[in-house]
């Protein structure tokens, strides 16, 4: 099955250029379009697509709140903050509304098909200018002590930028067991998604950078 896409953006030209080149991938599907957050917000509890590509600044309703919608009540369905816009309220609120992925507009046609299809899988997205802010951004340092030794485990292969299945398959256990351990590991870190988690494993010296985070992508 391929994977479902909506496109968000108040601009008709950049949502018929995505899905242009989306539509040259056969394991992308592009099954709607909005123009605002309110429509997003009305076409996603309608069409349940995987990943919504979301611009920020929009009329009626921006991206942000759009998303942190989106999270609470569709939560399978990943939210990729596409945009022109590198500020760091920006970065930092798309995260915390839960977007698992913050790419520039100028990301690479190639690196955007990636993004998409991790991001598919659970897989944290971030433009490396993105991920450097919100590294920045974080204010404390959570002591690795708080975490049991597999919960590091975890944390680490989160920011290596594996799936749940990836990780359970790694660290052989089920993907019960890794979903549990995730939902620890936020809560003890007190972050409410998984791309912050990735960003404390960075900042815990854990890994060098979250693994997606390669080539713009």
């Amino acid at each position: 099955m391929p994977i479902r896409v909506m496109l968000v953006d108040d601009h008709a030209v950049v949502r018929q250029g995505l899905r242009m080149f989306l539509g040259l991938d056969t394991d992308i599907e592009v099954v709607g379009e909005a123009t605002n957050g309110a429509q997003a917000l009305q076409l996603a509890r309608q069409l349940q697509p995987d990943v919504i590509l979301m611009d920020l600044l929009m009329p009626e309703m921006d991206g942000i709140t759009a998303i942190e919608i989106v999270r609470r009540e569709m939560p399978d369905t990943e939210v990729i903050a596409l945009t022109s816009v590198l500020e760091d309220n920006m970065v930092v609120g798309a995260v915390r509304a839960g977007a698992i992925g913050y790419l520039l507009k100028d990301t690479e046609a190639h690196d955007l098909v990636n993004a998409i299809k991790a991001a598919a899988n659970g897989q944290v997205q971030l433009s490396p200018a993105a991920a450097a802010r919100l590294v920045r951004e974080l204010r404390t340092d959570p002591s690795p002590e708080a975490l049991t030794e597999r919960e590091v485990e975890v944390l680490r292969l989160i920011g290596q930028g594996l799936a749940n299945k990836e990780i359970a398959y790694t660290l052989h256990i089920s993907e019960k067991t890794v979903k549990t351990h995730v939902s620890s590991i936020l809560g003890k870190l007190q972050v409410t998604s998984r791309t912050h988690a990735a960003l404390y494993a960075v900042r815990m010296g854990l890994v060098e950078q979250p693994g997606s985070v390669r080539n713009g992508g």
